[in-house]
Order: structure tokens, then C-alpha cells, then sequence
């Protein structure tokens, strides 16, 4: 492993612990206010501001985003992702802290196995592939589009099948997903600079769609599908889009077992619990926007 890998996993390791705090402290304001709404962005925006909790969440989560990009500056998209699943662990133990209640078997599963992910990827950190190719830039947009619209696609028709809760963490971390990917290419430098606009455009619409679906749904389940999304689709796009190689031998073995573990450990804490997350009736107008 590359001294500048090694820079790029303890900052992404940094980046992770903060956004997934920050997480926790944004629900706990977001779930305490007036309902939330696109159609009102203003109005939303003025909510959200004046609530110092959430404002020293924000805060935190533009510090862990601030990392995120040095360590992509670093390393593969796909490796500084899986460092991102892995800290999913990290919400699950502050959801439990938050609501006073002991991780459930299927939860302790979960971070048990995130944290077996990690320790898969640093095995096969040595010494593996760590490159990147550019990728086409017309493919690169074509997967940002389709990604946008599932996003809409999901909010705007499967909230009653899936509940309001679950569909803004998972239109959320969509969104997030494709300003995940904006910013790895726009650190490519020279016209992919451009990309700072889809950058974001997802940030902003992924951090919107999380906060209403914090106001209907249960922190873990919602943050977690969110987490889960924006760490996936990454790792994907990385060796579809971005041709980041696959070691071969053991040390590949291990980093497909380590974005593997890393997935399954995300889906194990990221589904509810029978009953965990709340109606969208709790909210009269929880089926706006």
C-alpha cells in the first residue's frame, strides 16, 4: 500500500465517523420540527437553519465531506467508498445510544460484519491495484441521468409501498450516490471541473430528500437504506465507469469479499425492525413533499 493510499483511508475512515454522527444530530432536529417540505424549499431551508442542532450537524457533515474529497484526491472511488459502508456500523451504534435501546441480534450482525469488510479491504490493500481510469465522459453522464431519475421515480411513486420514510433515505441516498461520483470526477481536473455542478445538485437534493425522511421514519432504517445507496452505487460505478481494477488472486478474493461484507452488513442494519418505522400518518401532511 502507497503512503498516499494510507493518507486516503484515514480520511475516509475521519469522513465517515463525522457524517454518520452528523446523521444522528440532524435527525434528532429534523424529527422535532414543523413537517418539511420541496414544495416549500424556503420555508424548509429557514426551519432547518434556525435549529442549532441541525446547524452544528450540517456543520459536521461538510467537515466529513471536506475529508471525503481529499481522500478521493487520493485513492479509487471504489476503495474510499467500502471505508464509507463500513462506518454504517457507526450508526447503528448511535441509533441505539439515541433511542435507549440495545442493538437487536440482527443489527449486531450487521456491524459485526461491516467492520469484517474493513478488515478485508485492508488485507487486500497489500499490495493490490489502486488505480483509476477517467472513464467516458458520455457514459459517466448517462449514469448520473438514470440515477436522478430512479430517485424521482421513487419518491414520487413508491412511498406507499415501501413507506415515506423508506423512500426519501432511499431517493436520498441516491442522489447522494450520484454527488459521490460527481466529485471523484471532478477531481480528475481539467473540463471535468464541470461536474462540480451535478456535485451539487446532489448534495443539495440528497440532504433535502434525508431530512423529510427523517420526519417520517425511524433514524437507522432511514440513514441506513441512504448509507447504503450512496456507498454501493459508488463502489459499482468505480470499476464499471472508472475501470479501478481488481487484484488478482487472494488479495482479489479479499477485496470482493470485502465489498461484499461491507453491502451485506449495510442491508442487515438498514432494515427495520417490525414496527420501527413510524406511519406516515404521524404527520397529517407526511404524504406532501
Amino acid at each position: 500500500m502507497t503512503p498516499a493510499i494510507a493518507i486516503a483511508l484515514v480520511l475516509a475512515l475521519g469522513s465517515t465517523a463525522l457524517v454518520n454522527v452528523a446523521y444522528l444530530r440532524e435527525y434528532a432536529a429534523a424529527s422535532t420540527l414543523p413537517a418539511l417540505s420541496l414544495r416549500r424549499p424556503l420555508a424548509s431551508l429557514r426551519l432547518l437553519l434556525t435549529d442549532r442542532r441541525w446547524r452544528v450537524g450540517f456543520a459536521m457533515e461538510t467537515g466529513g465531506f471536506a475529508l471525503y474529497v481529499a481522500a478521493l484526491a487520493l485513492a479509487p472511488l471504489a476503495l474510499v467508498q467500502t471505508v464509507g459502508a463500513g462506518g454504517i456500523g457507526l450508526l447503528a451504534l448511535g441509533s441505539a445510544r439515541m433511542s435507549a435501546r440495545p442493538l437487536s441480534a440482527r443489527e449486531g450482525r450487521g456491524a459485526v460484519i461491516s467492520v469484517l469488510g474493513l478488515l478485508f479491504l485492508a488485507l487486500s490493500l497489500i499490495g493490490g491495484g489502486t488505480r483509476s481510469a477517467p472513464g467516458s465522459a458520455v457514459a459517466i453522464i448517462a449514469w448520473l441521468a438514470g440515477t436522478a431519475g430512479l430517485a424521482a421515480l421513487v419518491v414520487l411513486g413508491a412511498r406507499r409501498l415501501i413507506g415515506a420514510g423508506a423512500a426519501f433515505g432511499i431517493a436520498g441516498g441516491l442522489m447522494f450516490s450520484l454527488g459521490d461520483i460527481s466529485t471523484k470526477v471532478s477531481t480528475q481536473g481539467g473540463a471535468r471541473v464541470a461536474f462540480a455542478a451535478s456535485l451539487v445538485a446532489g448534495y443539495v437534493l440528497g440532504t433535502s430528500l434525508l431530512q423529510i425522511g427523517y420526519q417520517r421514519g425511524a433514524p437507522l432504517p432511514v440513514a441506513g437504506i441512504a448509507t447504503l445507496l450512496t456507498n454501493a452505487l459508488p463502489i459499482a460505478a468505480g470499476t464499471v465507469l472508472l475501470h479501478e481494477p481488481v487484484p488478482r488472486g487472494v488479495l482479489g478474493v479479499l477485496r470482493i469479499l470485502a465489498f461484499a461484507t461491507v453491502v451485506a452488513g449495510a442491508i442487515l442494519l438498514a432494515r427495520p425492525e417490525p414496527g420501527a418505522i413510524r406511519s406516515t400518518s404521524a404527520r397529517p401532511d407526511a404524504a406532501t413533499l
